[in-house]
């Protein structure tokens, strides 16, 4: 999968397939990071914790995820895509099968840490697989469906998940996700051919893609361009009851159109992307500014917060367009590259839940949080900027990237 002359070429059924299994592996890891959430008043009853101590798995796994993805990218540098891709979600699906066991908080919470360390690595794997498969033209589509695993994930595993972990026991949904897991295994070693890892690949070959500034200044603009959407999305339950006095009732449908956003976004941003990469990303950077400082100026409106939450989901556009980027500029290193994407977004989250707590505590309000992402959405803006600006001077050419 490394270079098109390492097999033979698939027949677009089988690119379809491989694709399926990628994006199913996806959808497992969707799942168990983003339902947890709505299930951590059951973990905390379980354990014997308080709800906010329950917490701390899901900062663990977010620990994992940017620790992993770096890790596991320079330690399987030699290894074939194929075979790393196997060993990661065997690493995933043994991690969820012993999170549903965990006998007490500690182990439970050590355990969401191991199986957040692959979590990275996968998704920046599979997204070079799905690359090599296409062509050049598009390249962000394939990644943008295999991103379709965790999209769908947020629309309709994690509250699936999370009703039947409520009904029955916390413990179902790890269960589940493990399946899910072992499903990706055997469908990754029957679809996905055996390749060659690239010749001279080495630890060193990728710890050049941090040397590279486009990469660290694509990874910035992703940790901070994202941090908004989460910035607001944190909190989006306060924001529904304190400031719209909208029914506690609604948060599911709010958090179903959150969802809705995210796939339109996904779909409609890989195909702009494979149009016009760059302004793809210049793009949706100002339109979050306008989206989210329009979601704090109207939030006190139940149909404009409703509608604005659709919006900031539809700002998951930029994924694949920025996942693109980073193997358009990591050269030699592409797999510590692509892996780190998802490092960057654990960053993003922490970011913007922490600087949208921060403004709540200070009390300037729920509605806040939008300022909060716009601000973090023109520092990207400005990375994005800088990346521009670099690359036209290396070319020697004012012409637009």
């Amino acid at each position: 999968m490394h270079s098109k002359e390492d097999a033979t070429p698939l027949t677009r059924f089988q690119v379809v397939l491989v694709i399926l299994a990628l994006a199913c592996g996806g959808f497992g890891i969707g799942t168990g990071e983003f339902a947890i959430m709505g299930l951590l008043p059951d973990v905390a009853a379980t354990f014997q914790v308080s709800t906010p101590q329950a917490g701390y798995v899901i900062s663990a796994y977010a620990l994992g995820v940017v620790v992993g993805a770096p890790l596991i990218a320079i330690a399987g540098a030699k290894a074939s895509r194929r075979s790393l891709l196997l060993i990661l979600m065997s690493v995933f699906t043994v991690g969820n099968l012993a999170s549903a066991l965990a006998p007490d908080f500690l182990s439970f919470t050590v355990l969401r840490f191991l199986t957040g360390l692959p979590h990275g690595a996968y998704f920046g794997v599979s997204a070079l697989v799905a690359a090599s498969l296409v062509p050049v033209q598009m390249r962000a589509q394939a990644v943008g469906y295999v991103m379709m695993g965790l999209t769908v994930a947020t629309l309709l595993g994690t509250p699936v998940m999370a009703f039947f972990g409520q009904s029955l026991n916390w413990r179902v949904l790890f269960l589940s996700v493990g399946a899910i897991g072992a499903l990706t295994v055997t469908l990754i070693w029957l679809y996905l051919p055996h390749d060659k890892p690239t010749e001279g690949a080495g630890v060193m070959r990728e710890l050049v893609a941090f040397t590279h500034p486009q990469v660290l200044l694509t990874l910035t603009l992703a940790a901070t361009g994202f941090g908004g959407m989460f910035s607001i999305f944190s909190y989006i339950a306060g924001t529904a009851t304190e400031v719209a006095h909208m029914p506690a009732g609604m948060i599911p449908v709010i958090m179903a159109l959150f969802g809705v956003g995210m796939n339109v976004g996904n779909v409609v941003g890989s195909k702009l992307a494979d149009i016009a990469l760059m302004g793809t990303i210049g793009g949706m950077l100002v339109f979050n500014i306008v989206v989210m400082s329009l979601f704090s100026l109207t939030a006190g409106s139940p149909w404009m917060l409703c509608t604005c939450t659709f919006l900031i989901g539809c700002t998951f556009a930029a994924g694949p367009a920025i996942q693109t980027r980073l193997m358009d500029v990591a050269a030699d290193g592409q797999t510590l590259a692509a892996a780190s994407l998802h490092s960057a977004f654990n960053v993003a989250n922490a970011l913007g839940a922490w600087l949208g707590g921060l403004v709540i505590a200070f009390g300037y309000g729920y509605a806040a949080t939008g300022y909060v992402g716009a601000v973090l959405s023109f520092f990207g803006l400005f990375v994005f900027a800088a990346s521009v600006m670099l690359e036209r001077r290396a070319n020697g050419s004012l012409r637009p990237a």
